[in-house]
């Protein structure tokens, strides 16, 4: 029984090194070797390779190393293959971190202090308090809590609006279409971790920004083909939405002249909000695989019809 990696090449030999260690009965190739390609039973990577069941005719499980599985389409997936995404400390760490960063810089006017820094004005302005500052997550999975963990804490409100009805202390719930609304207009901040399906796909758009109290702000850390950009752009010029923190967009990079790139109210990252940790997602990769070996349900185990 072997697995073959097919990813980011330094991650991939902390990875062999350590199963090496630990599971010596678990060979760990780093693509393009495979060893024998009839003993392969799990694939890791970001993307799927062609010919999928030709190389590997005993494949059993694909693992993505990320956070989320919606590059593999279900047409790509032979049936009775597994897919599996990462759900690992580090990550949903990361993730918290981030979206903590982005909230307290818009709650405190970070954005606007920048501007008059550049401009030379010394000018003070009101600070709300926390209890104030309604923070909405939209996609509220395990990023989304782990990230209203830390928000609570600080003394803002959160509500999470996912599919299915989450029950989380200190964090009011929406679900489902019929609640979305109201959960757009308690958003003074709404941070999208959505998965990309084909019902999340362009979904930030100008309707959902119109059902934002004027001048809320956006973080997205979703996925970049969630947000329509020209939709975004009107809504920060007509005072709509009043910044927007973007983490993620379609393509990356943004060509050179597109406007996100000087866009007064808008701060872009480059896709860092949060990745895998090398150290602590080959032990989750480990126990899954055991889990798996077991016949125990998969962590991360993604449903393929619904994308996530």
């Amino acid at each position: 029984m072997s697995i073959v990696y097919w990813s980011d090449a330094q991650r991939g030999q902390i990875w062999q090194a350590w199963l090496a260690q630990v599971a010596p009965d678990i060979d760990m190739y780093l693509w393009p070797e495979t060893g024998d390609p009839d003993k392969v039973r799990y694939l890791v990577t970001w993307e799927i390779p062609d010919n999928l069941l030709t190389r590997f005719p005993h494949l059993e499980v694909i693992f993505s190393v990320g956070a989320g599985a919606d590059q593999f389409t279900a047409n790509q997936v032979p049936h009775g293959i597994n897919v599996v995404r990462m759900i690992e400390p580090g990550l949903m760490d990361d993730m918290a971190a981030y979206i903590t960063f982005s909230v307290i810089s818009l709650h405190r006017g970070m954005p606007r202090y920048l501007r008059q820094q550049q401009q030379q004005q010394w000018l003070k302005h009101e600070a709300i308090a926390a209890s104030r500052c309604r923070i909405g997550l939209l996609g509220f999975g395990n990023l989304g809590q782990a990230s209203a963990q830390v928000l609570t804490t600080l003394g803002y409100p959160c509500s999470g609006w996912s599919r299915t009805q989450k029950h989380i202390e200190a964090v009011t719930s929406y679900f489902g279409d019929d609640q979305l609304a109201d959960f757009l207009s308690s958003c003074d901040i709404l941070v999208c971790l959505l998965p990309l399906t084909d019902l999340t796909r362009g979904l930030l758009n100008r309707d959902l920004f119109k059902q934002l109290p004027k001048g809320a702000c956006l973080v997205h850390a979703g996925r970049g083909q969630q947000l329509n950009h020209q939709d975004l752009l009107d809504a920060l010029d007509s005072g709509q939405i009043s910044h927007a923190i973007i983490d993620v967009t379609d393509p990356e990079p943004l060509q050179a002249d597109h406007p996100f790139w000087t866009h007064p109210s808008i701060w872009l990252t480059p896709h860092i909000a949060s990745e895998t940790h090398a150290e602590t997602s080959v032990k989750v990769l480990l126990d899954n695989i055991r889990r798996h070996q077991q016949g125990l349900t998969m962590v991360g185990l993604v449903d393929m019809k619904r994308g996530y």
